[in-house]
């Protein structure tokens, strides 16, 4: 019973690896078949904790009733007309919510797309239109989506980059700061001021681009100090400041915008994943004057600002307003760093442990020697966890960061049991 159980994943694994291209990767050999908040069933009935929520999609949890009973409510009206040539209100809407709930004491406009990568490109395009200016400079570690310009942003080769370039020009990285690893705050402001000095002129430079907290990169925080620094120098020149808020936004960091809790606001802000629940929806919103830059016309797309999505994204807003989610991804947060701690005490492999909100991770290393990422232990600790039931996912430039981007909606039980799981599979790599 248990082989005939076993053949419906390898089954459909096999179907995929006829099917679909190589290039899509996929972390666990599982295919779902249900799935409730922060739990999932896969096609043999084996349930799994997820703390993965499908890649920071999932703050409002798998199926929130009041997601779909939005989308259900729009799906009896219409579901496409392409915003550019018959508007509606939904789209309207979830602007005036994004103006109101990004930072910054100054006028604000939005611009909704569909995927976290065109947002991405889309605040390049403003911060060219606005300044006049072609240059970028983005950031070490940093991931800013998969189209060829976003790539070109983004700080990290493996996987993204092997194979793809050539890259467009005009797009300069700088070193993000990172502590553990030995680049002060000094030192990545220092290569900024390095770029400006060996490649290119402060006065082409018309953004700087980073996360909040690096995603792919490995959950780095930027420190509030960083953020300052920066800020001066874009005033200096005349640079604008964007933050990519794609995997931070939507609450996950105990803010709805990361960067409020940045000591300065940024001039443009990114932003996808969880703002629609699991529909496809992103945004770009900022300064009024730099968004009205393009020309009408200059942005959009067909099915940008998708009315179904919109209805997912304005429930999304009620959720986190009626459940206290900004409160609970704190309380989250909390909970997770402190039994993340416990457990590194007992673990010499887990070197730190670091979080914003809820966007939690911990860093392996070989016997605790940060001079030696341990990306094999982490690649075993996370398959030994699915194996008896928790859905992980990992990152890091070197791979040897575990993340935890669990549904805010999960119970602290169902937290302490997927905890006791990964204490479990680091036990069995003993």
């Amino acid at each position: 019973m248990q082989t005939d159980r076993n053949l419906l994943n390898s089954a459909l694994l096999a179907r995929r690896q006829t099917a679909v291209a190589r290039g899509v990767g996929q972390a666990h050999e599982i295919f779902i078949k249900n799935a409730r908040n922060a739990e999932f069933w896969d096609v043999e009935g084996r349930r799994y904790i997820d703390f993965a929520g499908g890649i920071a999609v999932l703050n409002t949890g798998h199926l929130h009733p009041k997601v779909i009973d939005a989308v259900k409510a729009q799906l009896d009206q219409y579901t496409h007309t392409c915003f550019q040539v018959v508007a509606y209100e939904p789209y309207v809407e979830v602007c005036e919510r994004l103006n109101s709930l990004a930072p910054g004491n100054f006028a604000k406009k939005s611009l909704l797309l569909t995927t976290g990568a065109e947002a991405v490109e889309n605040a390049i395009k403003i911060a060219r239109a606005y300044t006049k200016r072609p240059g970028v400079i983005a950031f070490t570690g940093g991931y800013h989506g998969r189209t060829n310009f976003t790539l070109g942003l983004t700080g990290k080769v493996a996987p993204y980059k092997v194979g793809f370039g050539p890259f467009p020009g005009e797009v300069f990285h700088a070193l993000f700061p990172n502590a553990l690893h030995g680049v002060s705050v000094a030192d990545a402001l220092h290569s900024v001021e390095l770029i400006f000095k060996n490649d290119v002129e402060p006065e082409r430079v018309a953004a700087f681009i980073l996360e909040p907290v690096q995603g792919e990169g490995g959950f780095y925080v930027a420190p509030p100090e960083f953020i300052s620094g920066l800020k001066t120098l874009a005033d200096r020149h005349g640079i604008l400041l964007i933050a990519d808020e794609v995997q931070t936004g939507a609450g996950r960091t105990g803010t709805w915008f990361a960067s409020e809790q940045w000591p300065v606001a940024p001039d443009l802000i990114t932003t996808a994943k969880s703002l629609a629940g699991g529909f496809p929806l992103s945004g770009v919103v900022g300064r009024a004057d730099v968004m009205d830059a393009p020309a009408a016309g200059g942005l959009g797309g067909t099915y940008a600002g998708s009315p179904v999505a919109c209805a997912a994204a304005l429930a999304v807003m009620e959720i986190f307003a009626k459940e206290n989610l900004l409160t609970r991804s704190q309380d989250m947060g909390a909970l997770l760093v402190r039994a993340l701690k416990d457990l590194a005490t007992k673990t010499p492999s887990i070197g730190d442990v670091r979080a914003l909100g809820a966007m939690v991770a911990i860093e392996l290393f070989e016997e605790g020697d940060v001079q030696r990422p341990d990306a094999a232990l982490t690649k075993k600790v996370v398959a030994e966890a699915a194996r008896r039931g928790l859905i992980l996912l990992s990152c890091g430039t070197y791979g040897n960061v575990i993340r935890i981007l669990v549904p805010l909606t999960a119970s602290d039980a169902l937290l302490e049991e997927g905890l006791a799981i990964l204490a479990e599979s680091f036990a069995a790599q003993a």
